[in-house]
């Protein structure tokens, strides 16, 4: 039932300003502004990042990180976004997204969180990595498990 998948999603959101709040990073929790919902922000390093947090059974797709640059986009230049789906994107999605198109996002999966619970990198180093990755080669998804095996 919906009110059952909406109760997962409060819940994921809940947990992961848990995290963020154990890094130190100042989350804001989901709110609203005219015709949008965001799941929340943070700061980190002197930006703030607007989250968009996906808890679904399917990897998403390009339409889903369309819709949120295009949400980052329409804030204050210097705003960053990062995607979180616990199920990942698509690999065609990624490559779409991607393609010709300079971004301002980075992507979270629900491997890189575990690397992250399971003590393998904290999460300040992922969003560091995975924001220098982005900016060198303009990709929005990098694997924890790949940044991991290039330190």
């Amino acid at each position: 039932p919906a009110s059952l998948t909406f109760s997962y999603i409060r819940l994921f959101q809940g947990k992961l300003n848990n995290l963020f709040s154990i890094f130190n990073l100042q989350p804001r929790g989901p709110f609203r502004l005219v015709g949008e919902q965001i799941d929340g922000s943070l700061d980190f390093e002197n930006h703030t990042y607007l989250i968009e947090a996906k808890f679904q059974a399917k990897p998403v797709g390009q339409n889903d990180l369309l819709v949120f640059r295009e949400k980052v986009e329409s804030k204050a230049t210097w705003s960053r976004g990062i995607f979180i789906s616990i199920s990942g994107c698509t690999a065609d999605g990624l490559i779409a997204f991607s393609k010709g198109r300079p971004t301002n996002l980075i992507a979270i999966n629900g491997q890189d969180l575990y690397f992250v619970l399971d003590g393998q990198i904290s999460l300040d180093q992922v969003i560091r990595l995975k924001a220098r990755h982005a900016a060198e080669t303009g990709e929005v998804m990098i694997s924890v498990q790949q940044l991991l095996l290039e330190t």
